[in-house]
């Protein structure tokens, strides 16, 4: 799972909507360099080859389509069909390849409805003791499977994160499992154990600069992208391409 020749950085991809924050696609592209890569912005007005690039991070942002999972639209919420669109293509390819892949907020959510799962289209409906937190802040706490993957990243089975969603996964899809969830039960964390890399995180760990042990997910995306990562956190992959010289 070696980046490509020729390349001394190994390339991500950041998928985003045409009307996403540009401060969260500049956090998300810090977080990258910091940790060994380049990045390259994707949107349905910027589509990028996904063959080309060495790992995948899908990204935070409007609300992902209800009939996607089979349900129905609210009228409150915000969704970009476009990258709806953008983005399952984009994890088709990544799946077929084998790309490291990394789930941000709505991208944790997109992972799930692409293997077939659901979410719950307002998180306050189901889980009504759950606090209304909308802040970049590290103030919600969540606990981790400590058999996970996301736990030897972290290296911690308790922390604190931020919170900007009002969704949240609910059937779970294929080949994923729950590794993390907040005191109310919402999920927090997937992944599935049998790739080379696949996490989705609720939070928004881009945000979270100054704490090492969140940063430490985009160091072993690229880690997995480069063929560093450690030996008991690699997954071999049959579709994976080989290494191949860039053009």
């Amino acid at each position: 799972m070696a980046a490509i020749v020729g390349r001394s950085r190994p390339l991500v991809g950041i998928t985003a909507s045409i009307h996403g924050s540009r401060i969260a696609a500049m956090a998300n592209r810090l977080a990258l360099w910091r940790a060994g890569a380049s990045s390259v912005r994707i949107t349905a007005e910027s589509p990028f080859p996904i063959d080309r690039l060495d790992a995948l991070v899908v990204g935070g942002g409007d609300d992902i389509d209800a009939s996607l999972y089979g349900e129905s639209a609210r009228p409150q919420i915000r969704i970009d069909p476009e990258r709806d669109r953008l983005e399952m293509l984009a994890l088709d390819c990544a799946a077929k390849i084998g790309l490291p892949v990394l789930g941000i907020c709505r991208g944790s959510q997109m992972i799930n409805v692409h293997r077939g799962g659901s979410l719950h289209v307002d998180i306050h409906e189901i889980y009504e003791e759950a606090p209304h937190m909308r802040t970049v802040l590290p103030r919600k706490r969540i606990r981790i499977a400590p058999d996970s993957r996301l736990y030897r990243i972290l290296g911690i089975a308790e922390c604190r994160v931020n919170a900007l969603h009002h969704q949240s996964v609910d059937r779970v899809g294929d080949g994923l499992r729950v590794v993390a969830r907040e005191r109310a039960g919402i999920v927090q964390g997937i992944e599935a154990p049998n790739e080379p890399f696949m996490i989705g995180v609720q939070w928004h760990p881009e945000y979270l600069v100054a704490d090492s042990r969140q940063q430490a997910l985009f160091r072993r995306l690229v880690e997995t992208a480069a063929g560093t990562a450690p030996l008991d956190e690699l997954v071999e992959s049959p579709a994976r391409r080989p290494a191949r010289a860039s053009s």
